[in-house]
């Protein structure tokens, strides 16, 4: 019985949504002096469209815009904050966050730390990173690409887009797959946001950027090591060129949608 009347709301709601953008659509029309039933039907198409964009969530990784200034003021959707004891991700699915795994020991996200939405690690980023580093048979992740944003604010939860200036990055390889790490800075930030190279950083804030990089991924007690590393460490405009072939790929592999 809960079940029937649950779906008995959700089609008098979804009727309701009609009949509004069907009201709207004819005050547009009368508004602006048109007649007609092509006119009607052509408002009534974008006002229900409008309406339906409003009744669900984007989906961060395909339903959130990069940014038409990217790959230099961009976009982030960021999944997890300094606080968090477990490493959330989203569900490529769903687009929901999801737990990955609870970090099982001290070891804690320095940043800010998510991805770029309409990204992708494919064949054009893993071709740069054979390009840069001579070495063979390397290719993308096969998951957005990654970005660590500083700032200087006690940010509480992820699940949060930010706008972020991209300043550097760390070429990481994992097991033969391009993974690269591109290093932000949040727009406007009192701190970093002046910041426009990854130069301008202090040594002690580099390397306790590589070293979670480079140790997130250990289970101690194992005593298995990851096989990853970083290769370099690079600048702006290399950053952008990395982000940008992994706009190229977002778009060989999604162009449909």
């Amino acid at each position: 019985m809960v079940n029937l009347v649950g779906a008995a709301v959700t089609v008098m709601a979804e009727a309701l949504v009609d009949l509004v953008a069907v009201i709207l659509a004819v005050a547009e029309v009368a508004a602006h002096g048109s007649s007609g039933w092509f006119d009607c039907a052509r408002h009534y198409k974008k006002q229900k469209l409008m309406n339906q964009e409003l009744r669900y969530m984007s989906h961060p990784w395909h339903g959130i815009d990069i940014g038409e200034n990217a790959p230099e003021i961009l976009t982030a959707f960021i999944e997890i904050v300094p606080k968090d004891t477990v490493k959330y991700e989203v569900d490529k699915k769903s687009g929901w966050l999801k737990v990955d795994r609870p970090q099982l020991f001290s070891n804690v996200v320095p940043a800010l730390y998510g991805f770029i939405p309409q990204t992708l690690c494919d064949i054009q980023v893993g071709d740069f990173c054979m390009e840069k580093t001579g070495r063979d048979n390397i290719n993308g992740d096969q998951d957005p690409m990654d970005i660590l944003v500083l700032e200087e604010k006690n940010i509480e939860n992820g699940g949060i887009l930010v706008q972020a200036l991209p300043i550097g990055g760390f070429r990481m390889i994992d097991k033969n797959e391009a993974d690269d790490k591109i290093i932000a800075v949040m727009k406007g930030d009192a701190i970093y946001g002046s910041y426009t190279d990854i130069s301008q950083l202090s040594d002690s804030i580099i390397n306790r950027l590589k070293h979670y990089f480079l140790t997130y991924k250990d289970m101690p007690g194992t005593g298995e090591k990851r096989k990853v590393e970083i290769a370099a460490v690079y600048g702006k405009e290399e950053a952008y060129e990395v982000i940008r072939r992994s706009m190229a790929d977002y778009k060989n592999r999604f162009s449909g949608l």
